[in-house]
């Protein structure tokens, strides 16, 4: 699933295109929205929020999540897309480009009032004007007994880190993901969540180890087995979940983490 920097840079990358502009074709595929019609209103804006992308257009806002398969493409008018047609979810057309939403986990369009109050849900966006590390601590102290990675991708916690970012977090801060919430000092470890994918929000390539050489971007996401890049300890995996229904890929070093 894209992480809070893969979507702040389809955001910027949709805004660059479609704000200022007015809006010539709207198609959106989904049964529940599939009349909704925004042609002649302008493009206020695009932007993130988290791992959930905004287009305000006219007084609506089109909100989507790319969820595992989702992704927003550019295309020049007339252009072939690179996608199947029978994939897209969503169309925006301006005077001289197309942004199509292909397989889209969420799609819903909602009047521009009532996007703070669908979003409140939302803890901090670490990519976001109003970040507030602060507030991301009394969030995640909130849970005190929970696994600490588990708290760290919860999106009410802080908004934006999915399991790439969270697993290496906890190694870089020497922390089992299995440690409890009260177990962990929070102040470091937010202030290091918001350094790492602020450095990673401009490059098309992620790192958490300052390497972006294929294969040695990361240091255990998707290792197990593998000697750790720092000790050489063989990589453990395991899986983790406020729930059996919810359970996700955890990578650790034994030797580095505690």
């Amino acid at each position: 699933m894209p992480e809070g920097d893969t979507v702040f840079r389809a955001a910027r990358a949709l805004d660059a295109v479609l704000a200022g502009r007015t809006v010539t074709r709207s198609d959106f595929r989904v049964p529940a929205f599939a009349t909704v019609d925004l042609v002649g209103e302008p493009v206020h804006s695009v932007a993130s929020r988290g791992k959930h992308l905004l287009m305000r257009i006219g007084g609506q806002v089109v909100h989507s999540h790319l969820k595992m398969e989702g992704e927003w493409r550019v295309f020049r008018l007339g252009e072939p897309w690179r996608r199947p047609a029978w994939q897209a979810r969503a169309i925006i057309e301006v005077p001289d480009a197309s942004a199509v939403g292909f397989e889209l986990g969420t799609l819903e369009i909602f009047p521009a009032g009532e996007e703070a109050q669908r979003l409140s849900y939302l803890g901090p966006d670490l990519l976001g004007a109003e970040w507030s590390a602060l507030e991301a601590v009394r969030r995640l102290s909130s849970s005190p007994e929970m696994p600490i990675a588990v708290a760290l991708g919860e999106q009410r916690h802080l908004a934006g880190l999915g399991n790439v970012y969270v697993n290496e977090l906890c190694f870089l801060r020497g922390i089992l993901p299995t440690r409890p919430v009260a177990d962990v000092d929070l102040e470091p470890l937010v202030d290091l969540a918001s350094r790492v994918m602020r450095a990673n929000r401009e490059r098309a390539v992620r790192t958490t180890t300052g390497d972006t050489h294929r294969g040695r971007q990361l240091w255990v996401y998707g290792r197990a087995g593998e000697a750790c890049r720092r000790c050489g300890t063989r990589i453990e995996h395991g899986r983790l979940g406020r729930n059996a229904l919810e359970l996700r890929e955890s990578w650790w070093c034994p030797n580095c983490q505690r």
